[in-house]
């Protein structure tokens, strides 16, 4: 009787040690996936972090329609990242200067993740892959603006010299493109002017206009911007303004009270203003800035850049 439960005892051993063993190398088989599906991950994660970066880059220049150029600044994202290697024959530039809103940069990443467990069944490596697109859209949302405003119906060429002014000679509606983005003080003027009015702005919003003479005021703040800023491509350039578009909303006898806010435009201040000058110089562009879309804004050529895919 007692050698056959030392049988028994010996048998049920041995069936442990099996379910022990299954036990094991079931464990082992899901830490080698688990490893090897982390290191998938993260190089997904990776790509399409560089891929964005790269597209979202490269359509900052989108309004040039300078594709030399797009394709350095992508080339560097990458090259910084170490991901050149990675551009697959997706990558493609759409960049006429005719047809902004179609203009778009595609990026696309495919890179070889070699595997550690998985190897024991015969998949060394798999390919992983990472795509974005970014595009332009018109502005109808942002921080920065200048307090000055130019009528929707006013057509604007670009490139082309304009002048903005700022006093009340020979205009009969007593808004000479001046806005009163907080209050009606030329001190608040002066400081919007300069630094850009640090609240948000929006296609819909109804602000007043600034009537009087602040033409002084601005000539100090102009020649200041002229001074800081040669270059109309520098991104950081302080003699482009964002200057809001607007139309006519509240009108009283032959003074134009207030404007509703209906898109962005960009203009570049070409000259310093002299003594006796009444009106601001410069010419309106287009270029991207850090705004948002608004589907509903005019065209001016003020735009911002959003990833699509």
């Amino acid at each position: 009787m007692y050698q056959k439960i030392k049988e028994l005892l010996k048998k049920e051993n041995g069936n442990v040690l099996v379910l022990v063993s299954i036990s094991f190398m079931s464990l082992l088989t899901m830490a080698g996936f688990i490893i090897d599906g982390g290191k998938l991950y993260m190089t997904k994660a990776h790509l399409q972090k560089v891929a964005n970066a790269a597209a979202l880059s490269g359509a900052q220049e989108l309004t040039s329609g300078d594709k030399t150029l797009i394709d350095s600044i992508v080339y560097d994202i990458l090259d910084y990242q170490n991901e050149r290697q990675s551009l697959t024959n997706d990558y493609q530039v759409v960049a006429d200067d005719q047809v902004v809103l179609n203009n778009r940069v595609e990026v696309g990443l495919t890179k070889p993740v070699p595997l550690e467990f998985s190897r024991v069944f015969g998949l060394d490596a798999v390919d992983v892959s990472a795509r974005a697109v970014a595009r332009l859209g018109v502005m109808g949302r942002a921080r920065g603006a200048a307090p000055l405003g130019i009528d929707q119906s006013v057509p604007l060429e670009y490139g082309v010299s304009y002048q903005l002014k700022v006093d009340s000679s020979d205009v009969n509606t007593g808004n000479f493109g001046v806005l009163a983005l907080e209050d009606p003080g030329a001190r608040t003027y002066e400081e919007n002017l300069r630094s850009g009015f640090q609240n948000e702005l929006q296609v819909g919003d109804v602000v007043d206009t600034q009537t009087g003479n602040i033409a002084g005021k601005t000539r100090s703040v102009i020649d200041e911007l002229v001074d800081s800023c040669s270059d109309v491509n520098a991104r950081d350039c302080d003699r482009i303004l964002l200057v809001p578009v607007y139309k006519p909303y509240n009108q009283d006898v032959n003074q134009l009270m207030q404007v509703e806010i209906t898109g962005f435009a960009y203009f570049y201040i070409l000259e310093r203003m002299s003594a006796t000058d009444t009106a601001i110089t410069g010419m309106f562009i287009k270029r991207t800035g850090t705004g948002y879309e608004d589907a509903a804004g005019v065209d001016r050529g003020a735009y911002s850049v959003r990833l699509t895919e």
